[in-house]
């Protein structure tokens, strides 16, 4: 197997498949009518610019935790994973054998669907762009928040609170009223349904595991008529995760995500060295290196194995 300590960073890939799509994160390749190869680099972005510099290890925690998650989720949902395993990839698609180093921990062959135009977003605690909203005594998500709330409260139940996807710029937070005259009342309906069954499954394991996610976006597909859990699944990349040993109500916490990036971008605009738009400044390695760290660690306290023991290879470090 590759060794993964030694494994590049993979900031873009080039392979011999018809490329459909390139996101902030994962080139997307048709492999026919039917399945779609899904690539997860080491880019990262912050405040909607990706950076120059990719961080090493993270495409493959991002999508070792999807296959991890789908593997616990799979009875009662169904998705569009149908391997995560190289030589399977390679076994189904011939054309891949000379670029195997390439998939190794980060590819996904999956089910192609036709993909719904919203981001299923569930919140268990009040942060983020929410508390924001509160704040200014705006509803979330199409829903007024009872007074008092203190940033990072609890809710329950979760709120389901859908935004409209956008590539670029910003999503845009919208109610499920307005998601049903996109969708139809029942479409919203089940995908409001499977989305708090994922979210509710993942936030009982991972806190059994001492994290607590407060908040997930979640994506979702249809083909021939079923619904599939599409995309990444309870990844540091579409949840907010937070250690629960350091919970407390009233503060900003601390998360297993790229934090590290976003200080060092946060502190580069206040002394004027940013304006925050593209390109962003060069990252010092040890900002690189404690983001790649956050990653790791996220997937071994969830997982409770190290990367390695998904891809091969000894552990990074």
């Amino acid at each position: 197997m590759t060794p993964l300590a030694s494994a590049p960073a993979m900031r873009a890939t080039q392979l011999p498949l018809v490329r459909v799509r390139q996101g902030k994160v994962r080139d997307v390749y048709e492999v026919d009518a039917d399945r779609l190869l899904l690539v997860a680099t080491d880019r990262v972005s912050a405040f909607d610019v990706v950076m120059r510099e990719p961080v090493p290890h993270k495409g493959a925690v991002l999508t070792q935790l999807t296959a991890w998650w789908l593997g616990h989720l799979g009875e009662d949902i169904e998705h569009h994973l149908l391997t995560a395993d190289p030589d399977a990839i390679v076994a189904a698609v011939p054309a891949l054998a000379p670029h195997r180093a390439v998939l190794v921990g980060r590819a996904m062959l999956v089910r192609r669907t036709t993909v719904y135009p919203v981001e299923c977003v569930i919140r268990g605690y009040v942060s983020g762009s929410a508390w924001k909203e509160y704040q200014a005594g705006l509803p979330v998500g199409g829903q007024q928040l009872p007074a008092g709330l203190r940033e990072s409260d609890r809710f329950d139940p979760a709120r389901f609170t859908p935004a409209t996807k956008a590539e670029h710029g910003h999503d845009e937070n919208i109610g499920t009223t307005r998601m049903a005259e996109m969708l139809g009342a029942s479409v919203t309906a089940e995908l409001e349904r499977l989305t708090r069954l994922v979210y509710d499954r993942g936030r009982a394991m991972a806190a059994d595991r001492g994290i607590l996610i407060a908040d997930t976006k979640l994506e979702f597909g249809h083909v021939d008529g079923r619904i599939l859990l599409i995309d990444e699944v309870l990844t540091p990349d579409s949840s907010r995760f937070w250690p629960a040993a350091d919970y407390a109500p009233g503060r900003p916490q601390t998360s297993f995500d790229k934090q590290p990036l976003r200080d060092y971008l946060d502190t580069e605009r206040r002394v004027g060295r940013w304006n925050g738009d593209a390109p962003a400044p060069p990252l010092p390695p040890a900002v690189v290196a404690a983001t790649s760290a956050r990653y790791l660690d996220a997937f071994r306290r969830l997982t409770g194995a190290p990367l390695a023991a998904a891809v091969g290879g000894p552990d990074p470090v």
